[in-house]
């Protein structure tokens, strides 16, 4: 048949759907199928009454009373297991309408509604289409054959009715024989098609029940993907906003420490420093924790910008390091997103200068060219202890935030491994036109 739906997307064939059964009724569709059975079979007992009272006979004659309640009651209690036992139901129904009317039973309307409803319930409700499907067929074709050896036999017996007050143009004969096919080619017909659309859509609404259990996992696993990125950019800021202020006031402490008794003075001035980088700590946590807690999207945390790098290279300078800045080329206003990232970068790469590298000197470089903004941290420091001045968080944090603006990072040293071995570099590059379209 075709697809009663054309509108709909069509089923996608998978291993779930092509084994797919329609499940049973459930315990109160029984109930109600049973309450409908029992209503039906009074109902046709009550127009088998009436018919016999009236002397509606199709036939011209009747049997005994009680064989007239047997076949009555014969097809239309079966309705009672329609959905529970489609097939079963199907055949007892179609072969005791059958047997019904070769032994003359004189209730014919309901009857033929009952056979109609159960080769609904067979195509509505089977569970192996294949069968389901041949069953009906095999039903129709039955009917049909009945039809045919019922009126041959009522040929050859004759004689022929007499058909009084006949206006049409046709053989009443012939326009009677006509009539009963389409009315049963319409009755089967019918039948077939509606219980093919309703398993159809049992089918579609499977289909979508499982589509949207796919959303809900895909929705649960996107929840977590965003919890995981969450965390892993407050992991992120926290260790951008706490390792270099620990890393300063580390440099400090010990400074002071060593010239307490020699140096009053020195000592006092690496205190005020220590006390004003933790300041400078906790109003950062302060400040992000505080954009943490509002609701909405995720916000990106501030920090700082390209406006605040000499912020970064004063606490450099209070850590010991001569710090140099370059800023070439024009100027150009950047979005907040990447001025921050290039503040964190910086802030990343002087904070291992600090921890690792006992260096005397850090160049920062900012570079405008044409079609990109690069940033330079280079010192002269000992890069053999590269690999621990990379690894851990700082080198993940750079990469991905160089990473979120389609930039490129190179870290390694400074000299690209001249006999000297001193120094090394941080050199990100962030494409303007990208941020040119973002700005």
């Amino acid at each position: 048949m075709s697809d009663p739906f054309p509108t709909l997307a069509p089923v996608t064939a998978s291993p779930d759907l092509d084994q797919w059964r329609r499940p049973g009724p459930t315990p109160e569709q029984r109930r109600v199928d049973v309450l409908i059975g029992v209503a039906v079979t009074a109902l046709t007992l009550l127009n088998m009454t009436l018919a016999t009272s009236a002397g509606a006979l199709v036939f011209g004659r009747v049997p005994a009373l009680p064989e007239q309640i047997f076949w009555t009651v014969l097809i239309a209690l079966p309705l009672c297991w329609r959905r529970r036992f489609p097939e079963a139901v199907a055949i007892v129904v179609s072969a005791a309408f059958i047997g019904g009317q070769i032994r003359a039973a004189p209730e014919q309307q309901l009857t033929a509604w009952v056979l109609f409803a159960a080769i609904y319930a067979l195509g509505a409700w089977g569970r192996d289409r294949r069968r389901a499907k041949w069953i009906r067929v095999g039903i129709i074709a039955a009917m049909f054959l009945w039809l045919f050896t019922s009126l041959a036999i009522g040929l050859i017996r004759g004689p022929l009715p007499e058909f009084s007050n006949t206006s049409g143009f046709l053989p009443p004969l012939l326009a009677v024989i006509v009539n009963s096919l389409l009315v049963n080619v319409l009755l089967f017909g019918a039948a077939y098609f509606f219980g093919e659309t309703a398993w159809t859509a049992a089918r579609r609404e499977h289909q979508l029940e499982l589509q949207a259990e796919e959303l809900r996992a895909s929705q649960a696993e996107a929840r977590e993907l965003a919890v995981a990125d969450e965390r892993l950019r407050i992991a992120r800021e926290l260790h951008d906003v706490v390792a270099h202020h620990v890393s300063v006031m580390g440099v400090q402490a010990s400074a002071g420490r060593r010239v307490l008794d020699k140096d009053p003075a020195k000592a006092r001035a690496a205190l005020e420093s220590v006390e004003l980088s933790a300041r400078t700590a906790v109003d950062e946590l302060r400040r992000m924790l505080s954009l943490l807690r509002q609701s909405g999207d995720a916000v990106e945390v501030a920090g700082g910008g390209v406006d605040r790098l000499d912020d970064l290279l004063a606490n450099a300078r209070e850590a010991g390091l001569e710090t140099k800045l370059g800023v070439y080329g024009d100027p150009v206003e950047l979005p907040e997103s990447l001025s921050q990232a290039i503040y964190r970068i910086v802030q990343e790469a002087l904070t291992n200068t600090i921890k690792h590298a006992s260096a005397t000197t850090v160049d920062l470089r900012i570079r405008y060219l044409a079609n990109e903004v690069e940033i330079d941290v280079t010192d002269d420091g000992r890069s053999v202890l590269a690999g621990q001045r990379t690894g851990g968080m700082g080198l993940i944090g750079m990469r991905e935030r160089v990473t979120a603006h389609d930039g490129v990072l190179e870290t390694g040293p400074a000299n690209d491994g001249g006999p000297s071995r001193r120094g090394f570099r941080v050199r990100a590059r962030f494409p303007l036109a990208r941020v040119a379209v973002d700005a």
